[in-house]
């Protein structure tokens, strides 16, 4: 069966301009003095339900400090390639190698997008450390697995918090699933992963609240617009897909890649 293509190479002006006023409208809201005194007050209190009881329940200590880990975020990111290419699903099989390629390239206009918003706050006096070393009785985790930051690069602090680049992530997969999910029940799993996933950095004190719901939101919804809802992502797509079709043709003869659905034969926009 024949499926229309994935991607339009044409603008959304409606959806790219709500994806950019929306930015723009977080930035702002946070820039401003009394926006933000709101958002740390409440980020202060979110801070303090997430990481106090690291010192009061075992299970939650442990769980946070896997999570914590650089290890971890492998299987995050298994985790979401897995439902990005799994056939059926949010994508027909089918559609499922085109999804690929333009996720990646959206992951990629995000990671440039990130850069370039980060130095700027770097050189401007709005950035700010970590909830953890911001807040004097924070429970770090690493001062109770000293050994697990070196090791396993543990994560609960940073010097440049925000944006949270690991909350942009998630929020550009989760987003751009969503822009292609057909049901409810897709969206719920999705938006549920994603938040679950950003957790860590939350509970540990690695980032404040507003890094993610600020920061990561807006930084998401740039990338998002300048993706999906302009031609480039439909028009680098279809290029990159007569360009890789000879590797995936080759790939898909292997025994352990065959069986996946971007291997697939005749795999289309």
């Amino acid at each position: 069966m024949d499926y229309p293509a994935l991607f339009q190479p044409k603008w959304n002006a409606k959806k790219f301009m709500l994806c950019n006023l929306v930015a723009l409208a977080l930035l702002l809201l946070w820039i401003w003095p009394t926006g933000h005194a709101a958002f740390t007050h409440f980020d202060e209190g979110l801070f303090h339900v997430l990481n106090r009881p690291l010192e009061q329940n075992k299970a939650w200590l442990w769980i946070w400090t896997i999570a914590s880990m650089r290890p971890f975020d492998v299987v995050v990111g298994l985790i979401l390639l897995t439902l990005l290419i799994k056939g059926e699903w949010v994508f027909k099989s089918l559609q499922t190698r085109a999804a690929l390629i333009g996720f990646v390239l959206t992951l990629i206009l995000l990671l440039i997008i990130r850069t370039v918003f980060s130095k700027i706050i770097d050189h401007s006096a709005l950035q700010h450390d970590s909830a953890s070393m911001m807040i004097p009785d924070a429970i770090k985790l690493s001062d109770i697995f000293p050994g697990l930051e070196d090791k396993w690069q543990l994560k609960d602090r940073s010097s440049q918090s925000f944006p949270g680049d690991h909350a942009s992530v998630l929020l550009i997969w989760a987003m751009f699933m969503s822009v292609y999910s057909r049901t409810v029940s897709q969206r719920v799993v999705i938006w549920a992963l994603a938040f679950l996933f950003m957790m860590p950095r939350l509970v540990a004190g690695a980032h404040w609240g507003q890094d993610d719901y600020i920061g990561g939101v807006m930084i998401a919804l740039l990338a998002l617009g300048w993706s999906c809802y302009t031609p480039f992502v439909a028009t680098v797509t279809a290029f990159l897909f007569r360009l890789t079709a000879p590797a995936f043709n080759v790939l898909g003869r292997l025994p352990l890649l065959k069986c996946l659905s971007i291997m697939k034969q005749g795999s289309h926009l």
